[in-house]
């Protein structure tokens, strides 16, 4: 049987553009896996690990024209978008470059013998070393920043791992550009090109997930599709961590006092950052709770104000836009829904944002009303109107794991903030204070993961310690300096930083 090929398509249209590629096959999985495991060695010396990743931002960035041409030809997402997502992807390059030859990373530990202790303490030396290969399933919505040559691929091999992508059949010309080009940066440097290979097809990644020599696997997509890889890396003889970033309702929660004091402008700001880049951001704002009062209803005129300004967009692909107007219409249809502004078709391949309202009561408890609760991936957000600080508790308990989670309070004293803020921590990895959450800086205390089903491990995807994913430590026990690594020896050759006898060393 014939591989099947690998188009890609233009969601301006829904038509094919050009065959890219073909879907790869079980022996060429095979294949790709065990070329990324023969060269993992390659990548031990940091100095050139770091070179790699900045030559890696620079050709990347001198290909920017050609790069940006074919993400908005396979994405709709726009120059000005892709141009700025291009630039967070090279600095992220570049930060990873920084977070290895500083080796804080490593986590060294030497603690001396000490005969003196109960029980005596042997001489006992630590640090950490890289899983292997690293299979990454690229994401639709950031086909740089979280795709090819995004976070998942660089904390990887900063991490000192190879790297097998499963691209996203959204940009399949994209991938292929910047695979090409990562690849030239690692021969530039004397790496082999192997430590970075693409491979294309919905069963490439399966067999991705299962091959033996894959030590361990980041995710950017659906909760289904997420959840059935997870599954299947923990089912494996040998299961391997699995760091899947799955889907995010991302609450805000208005206080009384903060509609009162700037209802007009929340509402705007909520407008933006739900209708941002037609509301594909993972940390699109899909959950609102305001008061059901004069100062909730200000914010909802400055909503619809701004929301009805929004024009129409084009999703990702046509099986988004598919899956968008069908949420939407089913929503909208439940018991006491309004649609202030109706989301839904803008055309035949665009979409229309909106916003959904509902009394807050009638998600306090299970029932019809739960698909509110879920994401939509589009431009649309549900307004929960609450009458009591009772509703926003019992509607929050019942609300999944999220990526964030955000308070708008009054500028000034809000008695209402301490309490709902400490209501709003379990739920999410990041939180939020008059702020929105769209927009990840790529910053070293930065958490991107939270609860399940936002995340399926307790690490982040991004910042500096998204390198950790692809690491294990390791102890070595009362042995010889010359059979130790060079990062362990007793004179730090290397200039790490490290603790000696639980004292920080600079």
């Amino acid at each position: 049987m014939a591989a099947a090929p690998v188009w890609s398509v233009d969601p301006r249209t829904g038509n094919p553009r050009e065959q890219v590629a073909v879907e790869a096959t079980a022996q060429e999985i095979d294949r790709a896996v065990r070329a990324a495991h023969a060269v993992r060695e390659s990548l031990a010396d940091r100095t050139r690990r770091a070179a790699f990743l900045r030559t890696a931002a620079e050709l990347l960035t001198e290909a920017g024209e050609h790069v940006i041409e074919a993400a908005d030809a396979e994405t709709a997402l726009g120059p000005a978008r892709l141009t700025g997502e291009l630039a967070r992807t090279a600095a992220q390059l570049r930060s990873f470059a920084e977070v290895v030859e500083e080796g804080a990373f490593l986590d060294v530990h030497i603690d001396h013998a000490d005969a003196g202790r109960t029980p005596p303490w042997p001489d006992l030396r630590r640090y950490k070393i890289p899983l292997g290969v690293v299979a990454v399933y690229a994401a639709s919505n950031f086909p740089l920043a979280f795709s090819v040559p995004g976070g998942d691929t660089a904390s990887a091999l900063a991490a000192g791992c190879p790297v097998v992508v499963k691209a996203h059949p959204d940009h399949p010309a994209t991938s292929e550009l910047c695979a090409s080009v990562l690849r030239r940066a690692a021969a530039r440097v004397g790496l082999p090109e192997d430590v970075l290979i693409l491979v294309h097809g919905f069963e490439a990644g399966v067999e991705l997930i299962r091959h033996p020599l894959v030590a361990a696997a980041g995710f950017t997509g659906s909760v289904r599709g997420g959840r059935a890889l997870f599954d299947a890396a923990a089912a494996r003889p040998r299961p391997i961590p699995f760091h899947g970033e799955l889907g995010s309702l991302n609450p805000v929660v208005v206080t009384g006092a903060a509609a009162t004091e700037r209802g007009e402008e929340i509402g705007a700001g909520l407008a933006g950052s739900m209708t941002m880049g037609a509301g594909q951001f993972c940390t699109k704002p899909g959950f609102v709770l305001a008061p059901a009062d004069e100062s909730g209803d200000r914010l909802l005129e400055s909503l619809t104000d701004a929301v009805s300004d929004t024009e129409a967009a084009v999703l990702l692909d046509h099986r988004m836009r598919d899956a968008f107007l069908a949420g939407v219409r089913t929503r909208a249809e439940l018991p006491g829904v309004e649609a202030p502004v109706t989301p839904g078709a803008g055309g035949e391949h665009t979409v229309a944002a909106g916003f959904l309202t509902v009394p807050a009561g009638l998600l306090a408890a299970e029932g019809p009303h739960d698909e509110l609760l879920e994401e939509c991936f589009g431009p649309v957000t549900v307004v929960a109107r609450y009458a009591s600080e009772d509703e926003i508790t019992a509607v929050l308990s019942r609300l999944p794991g999220n990526l964030t989670a955000t308070l708008q309070t009054a500028t000034g004293t809000d008695p209402d903030a301490p309490a709902l803020l400490a209501a709003l921590t379990p739920l999410a990895g990041r939180v939020l204070v008059n702020g929105w959450p769209t927009g990840v800086a790529v910053a070293p205390a930065q958490n991107h993961g939270g609860p399940y089903p936002s995340s399926t491990s307790t690490s982040t995807s991004v910042g500096a310690t998204a390198i950790e994913r692809w690491l294990r430590p390791i102890t070595y026990q009362t042995t010889p300096e010359a059979l130790l690594p060079p990062e362990l020896h007793e004179d730090n050759p290397l200039g790490l930083p490290r603790r000696v006898d639980g004292r920080r060393e600079s």
